[in-house]
């Protein structure tokens, strides 16, 4: 039936792909206003996979997710379920364990018969085995229909061995000889054993779906960067507010101040500065004076205009942003493929082994061959059920994602972890990676005669009462001197030039070197020193007074703490660092220079980010990319591992496989650390898991019998699988000492 699966979903569900395809084709923001009907969901190992609603995969039995994760489609139907069945599973095992034990230990002698806590167990066991893990049981026989052996293969053969078992122990003693009885007379009973692997796998699924619900969420939070409506103005100069999908290329549109501008476009009337810092990443506010480029979703931070729309819909920076996100989230495969991958040898060869098992036994064994046949399967499959190697990634992960979490290193997915152990190039941002990302009074020159406090007083007097960056660090640095600020009058703002005003007075004015010219400033003594600055990647602002320079205050974004160690840990690990910034070059290699960056890419827009990304993984290389602006989820979204800094935008963070909570880049070097430790530890938990199965799935099937006389009872059998598993546990807790 699913040989053919995956063509057969193809084509089952292509014309609906099609009309989804061009749903692709919308505004954002129709986008999400108007999500389709039937959602396509597909498999996140094998994309070949899709069909119209959730479901599973037929090649390895993982849920599905939506194929376009920015849609609406709420549907959590299937982790409700799971963790309904998680929970009714847990309260009906509980019981089952304490009597297994208790009976073992004696405790429960006296308050209860041995056949009546039997016969409990077996009404507690069948609805969790049978009918809590129906959909795993499923899957598995999904898996051997298919010929697509999995997880689910053995997971579904353990559970209904060991419960198969049981009830035939249970119900029909006669079958089975005198040495498989206990001193009582009774054949021993493995209940437990079912609904526990039920339960543990229930878990496991919960887990996943939790994580994997969040796949979306970046496209979401870059959809709710665009405006819902936009003011478009009419030919008699009326506005009139309009939805997004309906502004058309051509269209007059007006954006007031502290508004988000609606499309791409180009500014016609008007003037003022925009916040670009989440497509560009740069942390100061650009002058926009007509003609100039506007970006969609980008803040209006002062000024009223009027701008032609140019790009609309899918054509916008901020919808082909979108569409990166969503193509690089979709080229992940899950750490789980490992584990399938394994299975695929695994689980046949146990298989093979407990039916070689049961027929050496019948054909060759002591009578009653069939019963000692039987046992000795049932003994092999419980053995080789896949606890331990189902327990030996996640556990590890768990652990690890618990002990970074207490370091500042927020890890989203295994994978991430999985990946970082290996990445040899890392491409950093610079605004707020690097960077702290807050401009910053870094070097104040005066004019002879005049103090460096006298010049900051002057230059903040202007700026009292301005929300501009640079105005803030003039302010700030003004401030922390307990600077006096005086009253001005005749104050003017000089668009793209600066500012001027009269102080008791004299003229004073302070702005670039185009507002000097126009008055009459000679700046021929500071034009040099300027000049030095400039090349240092630093904003230069001139003050003048009474007609002549008084000095100079240079503005820049500052190196974060911490982070020239970090880099140098990262370097003598022999890891390739590249720096990738929309920034100017200048800028960019001056702070390359001091963090300790060799290779510099600047004046890149975001989705050459992901292009820088995607040829670095072309020649060969495991790319760890940081960031912290929309402009850089889709280089993080691309990237083998993509790493956030919780200061920046939620865009990021979704996007990035792991999150810094404090944003410095000493946590890459923990999360480096960590990372070596887990897969050190994963390592060890297979070696363990796959040593116990070699060991004793031989001896489980009767090898040392002919020699020895030696046979492995399913009870030593239950009892060797569960000590596997809490070896593996053991060794995973250990990360809890790792050091980092």
């Amino acid at each position: 039936m699913f040989r053919a699966g995956p063509e057969k979903y193809l084509m089952r569900t292509e014309t609906a792909h099609a009309r989804h395809h061009q749903h692709h084709l919308q505004s954002p923001a129709a986008h999400k206003q108007a999500a389709p009907k039937a959602a396509i969901y597909t498999c996140p190992m094998h994309p070949e996979i899709r069909q119209i609603g959730p479901g599973t995969c037929p090649i390895c039995g993982m849920a599905l997710e939506p194929l376009d994760a920015g849609a609406e489609t709420e549907d959590n139907s299937e982790l409700k379920d799971m963790t309904r069945r998680l929970w009714i599973g847990a309260l009906l095992t509980v019981p089952i364990v304490a009597l297994d034990m208790g009976g073992h230990l004696g405790l429960t002698a006296n308050l209860i018969s041995e056949a009546a806590a039997r016969w409990i167990e077996f009404a507690l066991a069948t609805p969790v085995a049978l009918l809590i893990g129906a959909p795993f049981l499923a899957r598995g026989a999904a898996s051997l229909r298919s010929g697509h052996l999995n997880m689910f293969t053995l997971i579904g053969l353990g559970v209904i061995a060991a419960y198969a078992y049981s009830a035939a122990a249970l119900l029909f003693p006669s079958l089975f000889p005198q040495a498989a009885r206990n001193a009582n007379g009774m054949v021993p009973l493995y209940f437990e054993s079912a609904p526990v692997i039920t339960v543990l796998v229930a878990l496991g699924q919960v887990l996943e779906l939790r994580a994997r619900a969040g796949t979306g969420a970046a496209i979401k939070a870059l959809l709710n960067l665009t405006p819902q409506r936009a003011l478009r103005v009419k030919p008699d100069g009326s506005d009139e507010e309009i939805g997004l999908a309906h502004v058309r290329i051509g269209d007059i549109l007006r954006v007031r101040p502290g508004e988000k501008i609606p499309v791409d476009g180009v500014l016609i009337e008007g003037g003022s500065a925009v916040d670009e810092a989440l497509v560009t990443g740069e942390a100061m506010p650009v002058d926009k004076m007509p003609g100039a480029k506007l970006i969609g979703g980008t803040l209006n931070a002062s000024g009223s205009f009027l701008m032609r729309a140019e790009h609309v819909g899918a054509e916008t920076v901020l919808s082909r942003i979108v569409a990166a996100v969503r193509e690089a989230q979709r080229t992940r495969a899950p750490i789980q493929k490992l584990a399938d991958t394994v299975s695929g040898y695994f689980v046949p060869a146990v298989i093979g082994i407990a039916l070689l098992a049961f027929a050496a036994w019948w054909l060759f064994g002591p009578a009653p061959g069939f019963a000692h046949g039987l046992v000795a399967a049932v003994s092999v499959l419980i053995i080789a059920c896949p606890c331990a190697l189902g327990l030996a990634t996640p556990m590890s992960v768990m652990v690890g994602i618990g002990r970074g979490a207490h370091m500042g290193v927020l890890v989203k997915n295994a994978e991430a972890l999985e990946l970082m152990e290996r990445a040899d190039t890392f491409v950093l941002d610079k605004t707020g990676t690097v960077t702290e990302g807050k401009p910053q009074v870094v070097a104040i020159i005066t004019a002879p005669g005049r103090s460096e406090d006298e010049v900051l007083a002057l230059a903040a007097t202007l700026e009292r009462g301005s929300e501009h960056p640079l105005a803030r660090a003039i302010l700030s640095a003004a401030e922390a001197r307990n600077s006096k600020l005086s009253s001005v009058e005749g104050f003017a703002a000089i668009s793209g030039k600066g500012v001027k005003a009269f102080i008791g007075g004299e003229e004073l004015a302070l702005g670039n070197v185009a507002l000097m010219r126009d008055l009459g400033i000679a700046l021929d003594e500071a034009a040099a020193k300027a000049q030095e600055l400039c090349l240092q990647g630093e904003t230069v602002m001139y003050v003048s007074a009474r007609g002549k320079w008084a000095g100079l205050i240079a503005v820049a974004d500052t190196i974060k703490p911490q982070a020239r160690e970090a880099l140098a840990a990262l370097r003598s690990q022999g890891i390739k660092l590249v720096m990738a910034t929309g920034d100017n070059r200048a800028s960019a290699e001056a702070i390359a220079r001091r963090a300790g960056i060799d290779e510099v890419k600047a004046e890149v827009l975001p989705e050459q980010k992901g292009e820088i990304v995607k040829s670095l993984q072309g020649g060969g290389h495991v790319v760890a990319m940081a960031g912290d602006g929309v402009n850089d989820a889709p280089a993080l979204a691309s990237a083998n591992i993509g790493i956030a800094m919780g200061t920046g935008t939620d865009v990021a963070i979704e996007s990035a496989g792991i999150t810094l909570v404090k944003g410095s880049l000493d946590g890459i070097v923990r999360a480096r650390n960590l990372s070596h430790a887990v897969m050190h530890n994963i390592r060890q938990n297979l070696w363990l898991a796959f040593g116990y199965n070699a060991i004793c799935v031989p001896v489980a099937a009767g090898v040392l019998y002919p020699v020895f006389g030696i046979t492995l009872s399913p009870i030593i059998a239950a009892a060797a699988m569960s000590l596997s598993s809490v070896s593996v546990i053991a060794n995973a807790l250990r990360l809890n000492a790792a050091k980092l």
